[in-house]
Formats: C-alpha cells, sequence, structure tokens
C-alpha cells in the first residue's frame, strides 16, 4: 500500500498531510523542533467550516523507516530542499537506497528543486502547488481554501507522464485538492513564478497601490527575462482543464488575513525563498547576458531587512521607491493594461512628435492607445519668445501649463501615462513638465506605441472627444532646472550631459542650432542610448550612467532644445539619479555670442 512521507510540516506539507490522512490513505507527516512536538499532541486544523483536531501520524526525520511503497513528498521551502534532499536520498530501502527506488514530488516554487532532486533521485516529479494555507504557529495550520484546499499539476521531471502521475493525482483528488496532470512540468513551474514575485514585497511593505504597481514591475522584467532565455511559461488559468471555480479563499471565523510564503518566513523569523524567486530572475539574466535589476533590487533588500529583524510591513513607500526608483517613471505595457481596467485609469496623453515632423495629431488620430488624448509638444509643452537665448522650446507659463493639463482632463487624484512612437524621446517633456510643475504620479509608458502593439495592445483611430475637464493645480520648481551660468558652473564642477547625437556634440554637423560644438566641459551621453533595440528602456541604465561618472556628484543635462534632455533626466531617475534639466539647452547656449563652444570627441 502506498504511503506518503510527507517531508516538511508547513503550510502546504501540514495541509497536504491533513488531507491525505482524512482521506484515509496512508500517511507519515515529518516535522522538527517545537512543531512536532506540538504535533505529537494532534494539529490544530482551521477552516472555513470550523476547526479540529487531527492525529495525523508524525515523526522526527530520524524516526523514519522507508519502505518500498513510499512515495516521498517535499514540503521544505525551496531554500532548504538542497539539504533535504541530501539527507533522505541515501536512505537504507531494504537493499538499496530512496534514491534509486523511491519516486520524490517536489513542491517547492521557483525552478530550481527538480533539478538538484533529479541530481539524486532517479524518479522526481515536480509539482506546482497553489495554497493559501498558511503556518505561523506551532502544531496549527490554517487552511482557507474551499471547497478545493488546493491545486496541484504535476508531471515527471524533466518531461512526460505516467502510471504513478495518474495514481498520485487521483490520490490528490480523494484529499480535496483539484489535480492534474501535465507533460511539461518545468513550463508549469516556470508559469507560476512570476505571480509570486511580489512576495517578498508584501513581506516589507504595506499594502497599496504602489506596492502592486512594484509586483507589476518585477513581473514585467522576469517576463523580458523569460523572452532573453527562452524559457517556455505556462498560462496557467487557461491552459488547464480543472475547473479553477472550485478552488477559492473563504474567510476563516475569528481570525484575520495573513499573508503568502515569504511573509511566513519573516513571521516566524526563518529564512525566507526570496533567492528562489527574485533571485532565480536575477540568475536566468545573468547566465543570458541581460540583467534584472529590479528583482536584484527586491531580493537584496529583502535579505538586508531579514538581517535587521525588521517587522512585516515595516518599511515605508519612500523606501519603496528607493529600492525600484523607476516606479516613479515607467510603467510597461502589461502593467498599464491592468491599470486602465483598474478602479482609477490613468489619464493617457499621446506625444506624438519628432523634429521636422509637424503631423503628430495625424498619426494620432490613424491609431491611439484607448482614450488617448493627442498633446502637441511644439504648442502645449514650450513657449515661445522673440529672444532666441531663452531656445527653440522655452518652459511654458505654469498657468498655461496647468489650462493646457486641465483640457487634457489631467487630475490631482489620477496617475497619468505619457506616450510617443519614438520610446519616450518626446513623452519624456510631458514627463518632465508635469512632474516639475508638481503632478505626483506621471509616468512613461516604456517603450511606448510600439511596445503596446507588441503586446496585442489595442488602438483607437479617430479623433478623440474632449474629456472632462480636469482639476489639477500646478506650480514651478518640483525637479531642478539650470540656466547657462548653472549649466557653466555644472561642468566644471559636477557632470554635465549632452543629450544630443555624437556628432552634434563633437560639433561636426548642426542641423539647426547657430553654432556647432558643445558647452566646454560637457560629456557625450546621446539619449539614443538609453533604450535598447526594442525601444524600451535599458536594463543596466544605472551601470551605463556611473561608467559617465553620475553616481559621483551634482548631474545636470542638456540637448538641442530641452526636449530629449527630459528624456535623459527620466532615465536618470529611472536609474534612481536625481539630475537637473537645462531648459534651454543648446540652442539657447549657441545663440548667445558671450558663451564659449568646445568641439572635438573631449569635454
Amino acid at each position: 500500500m502506498t504511503r506518503y512521507v510527507v517531508i516538511g510540516a508547513g503550510a502546504v506539507g501540514g495541509t497536504l498531510a491533513a488531507e491525505l490522512h482524512l482521506a484515509g490513505l496512508s500517511t507519515l507527516l515529518v516535522a522538527r523542533g517545537a512543531h512536532l512536538e506540538a504535533l505529537r499532541g494532534g494539529l490544530r486544523y482551521v477552516r472555513p467550516d470550523g476547526e479540529q483536531r487531527i492525529d495525523v501520524p508524525v515523526a522526527a526525520p530520524d524516526e523514519v523507516a522507508l519502505d518500498p511503497e513510499d512515495v516521498l513528498v517535499l514540503a521544505p521551502k525551496a531554500q532548504d530542499a538542497e539539504a533535504a534532499l541530501a539527507d533522505w536520498a541515501w536512505r537504507p530501502v531494504g537493499e538499496r537506497t530512496a534514491a534509486e527506488v523511491l519516486p520524490v514530488i517536489t513542491l517547492q516554487n521557483g525552478l530550481d528543486a527538480e533539478r538538484v532532486a533529479l541530481r539524486r533521485f532517479a524518479t522526481v516529479y515536480g509539482a506546482v502547488s497553489w495554497s493559501p494555507a498558511t503556518y505561523v504557529t506551532p502544531g496549527e495550520i490554517e487552511s482557507p481554501g474551499a471547497p478545493a484546499v488546493g491545486v496541484l499539476w504535476l508531471g515527471r521531471y524533466p518531461a512526460g507522464r505516467d502510471e504513478r502521475a495518474e495514481s498520485i493525482a487521483a490520490d490528490l483528488r480523494k484529499a480535496r485538492h483539484l489535480a492534474e496532470v501535465v507533460e511539461d512540468v518545468p513550463r508549469w513551474k516556470a508559469g507560476k513564478l512570476p505571480a509570486i514575485l511580489g512576495n517578498a514585497l508584501e513581506a516589507l511593505y504595506p499594502a497599496g497601490p504602489l506596492r502592486e504597481r512594484a509586483a507589476a514591475a518585477v513581473r514585467a522584467e522576469a517576463r523580458a527575462v523569460y523572452a532573453a532565455a527562452g524559457v517556455s511559461a505556462a498560462d496557467l488559468r487557461a491552459e488547464t482543464e480543472l475547473d479553477l471555480t472550485r478552488f477559492a479563499v473563504e474567510p476563516l471565523p475569528g481570525r484575520a488575513p495573513t499573508g503568502r510564503s515569504t511573509w511566513q518566513s519573516v513571521i516566524r523569523g526563518v529564512s525566507p525563498e526570496t533567492d528562489f524567486l527574485n533571485g532565480e530572475i536575477a540568475l536566468l539574466a545573468r547566465l543570458h547576458g541581460t540583467a534584472a535589476p529590479r528583482n536584484a533590487a527586491v531580493q537584496a533588500r529583502l535579505q538586508r531587512a531579514v538581517g535587521a529583524g525588521s517587522p512585516v510591513g515595516s518599511l515605508d513607500e519612500a523606501d519603496l521607491r528607493a529600492v525600484l526608483p523607476d516606479l516613479d517613471v515607467l510603467v510597461d505595457p502589461a502593467g498599464l493594461a491592468a491599470e486602465l481596467a483598474g478602479p482609477t485609469p490613468p489619464v493617457l496623453l499621446d506625444v506624438r512628435w519628432a523634429l521636422g515632423d509637424p503631423h503628430g495629431r495625424e498619426h494620432h488620430r490613424e491609431g491611439h492607445l484607448p482614450g488617448a488624448v493627442y498633446v502637441d509638444l511644439d504648442a502645449e509643452l514650450a513657449a515661445h519668445t522673440d529672444d532666441p537665448t531663452d531656445g527653440r522650446h522655452p518652459l511654458p507659463a505654469v498657468a498655461d501649463l496647468q489650462a493646457a493639463a486641465r483640457r487634457w482632463g489631467v487630475r490631482a487624484d489620477r496617475p497619468v501615462v505619457v506616450y510617443d512612437a519614438s520610446g519616450g524621446l518626446a513623452a519624456g517633456r510631458a514627463w518632465w513638465l508635469l512632474r516639475w510643475a508638481g503632478h505626483p504620479d506621471v509616468r512613461l509608458l516604456d517603450g511606448g506605441l510600439a511596445a503596446w502593439t507588441a503586446q496585442h495592445g489595442p488602438l483607437e483611430s479617430g479623433p478623440v472627444p474632449d474629456p472632462e475637464p480636469g482639476d489639477v493645480v500646478l506650480s514651478p520648481g518640483h525637479l531642478p532646472t539650470l540656466d547657462a551660468d548653472a549649466a557653466a558652473d555644472l561642468a566644471r564642477t559636477g557632470l554635465l550631459l549632452d543629450a544630443r547625437a555624437s556628432e552634434r556634440y563633437r560639433g561636426e554637423v548642426e542641423p539647426i542650432d547657430p553654432r556647432a560644438g558643445h558647452v566646454p566641459g560637457a560629456v557625450s551621453a546621446p539619449t539614443g542610448e538609453n533604450l535598447a533595440a526594442d525601444g524600451r528602456f535599458r536594463a543596466d541604465l544605472r551601470e551605463r550612467f556611473a561608467a559617465l561618472g553620475a553616481a559621483e556628484g551634482p548631474v545636470g543635462v542638456y540637448c538641442g532644445s530641452g526636449v530629449t534632455a527630459a528624456h535623459q533626466v527620466a532615465a536618470l531617475a529611472a536609474a534612481g539619479i536625481t539630475a537637473a534639466l537645462f531648459p534651454g539647452s543648446w540652442s539657447a547656449w549657441s545663440s548667445d555670442p558671450d558663451r564659449p563652444v568646445a568641439t572635438g570627441a573631449e569635454p
């Protein structure tokens, strides 16, 4: 008769052992320490329909004698899987060892446990577990899933299905789990991982829109890393044959809601599995020549918090912004789609503009994001003066900008997302102006229109009806600026970046402004190099700007007329670096005959 030896009595293992035992299946739950001692008196099992004490057989690891009919169920957290597998693999089973004759089912999150198991065990079944269970108190498991207590997809690792997998799945169904055997279990493991990359954030920060935005950002980065690494991930909800309506999280009478696995680990003061969640994405990125700065930052922040003994949810939004500075700069297409479907959809502004192309409004009418209002950069995001030393795109008067923003439907209590068809090179101007004028929540659509359509985002054509007027109140000075004298000083004492193309910096060509060259002491940093080949911001922006010296002191940026320099300021902000904008830029500097000009490749 098959006996399920469940190694690890935490939330998932404890629930599984309890339900297998209640279903009349032979079960042994392996536990340690205070939890083991409490379980010897019975498992306190809390369900939506009440609480019961279950006398599930329990043992310490050194009390277990294995039998040839056993199935090992590996249920510790991912960070503990290697040690558990090494402990159990070479235990005797008759004349042979467990690794030779017994199957092992790996329930861990992440992508690592199955490969580690296969190094020792000849027969490995990977499993993807959906379980809302909680283990915080020794001897007690809260299991709010109902009517099914959890969901399991399992399959032979690395691929395939067999009779034993079908038999295990049948037993799991008896134990009130929805269970499905799948052919390619690594795809299903990869499918779950992005959904739980926010676990660390849940353990660190209070719930709120910013935390949700951060979770969406780390998931988006994971999908990009998967693409670079060639990882195929299943869409669990879309591809399953299970009736998931039979699985829901119900309230537990008299109990407050709890958190997921990382939250539980931090509450209990034990090591969390983040190195195998966010850390797995960082590993994949490094192995395939790319980067995952968001996931690496979250991984590192959690480990610092654990080392410092920080309580769950004790860090504030300022801390989160410091960990993920691009939260206030960028939104990816998937994140934007989710926000548009949410309770507070952002105002969308289409800033289609390019030097020498006066047809932005026509481009907008040909196709734009649903409801996006067209913004005329020349008319609405710049002033017009007769003084050439003001530059070609002087900052608009705040009263004029406020009137325009209200026409666009901008409100103080709604986020704004701006985009264009050039990787944000024009939309960055709208991002900077609204942030400079005090709107607290303005972001760039990373990759712009091309990224949106690549993700099958819908488009509309034709003019957009006038939106309901906004109520935003704007005031100047919320982001730093430079005038010509301050730019000259910064080029000597700090770092002044020239965001124009390299040939304009060197003075080889000058298509529009009075003189060719650059501000003496300025460093060439073409804005186009902020973007990857797909038009999205590069993942290694911090390294790019550090190589230019941006980590060592105050930073300023100029371009031709203060448009693409705003994009550079946004890129720096996404890398966690504050920079001042010289709005007049080269068009203002080169119009003043008293200003010196440098040429060549050196500052």
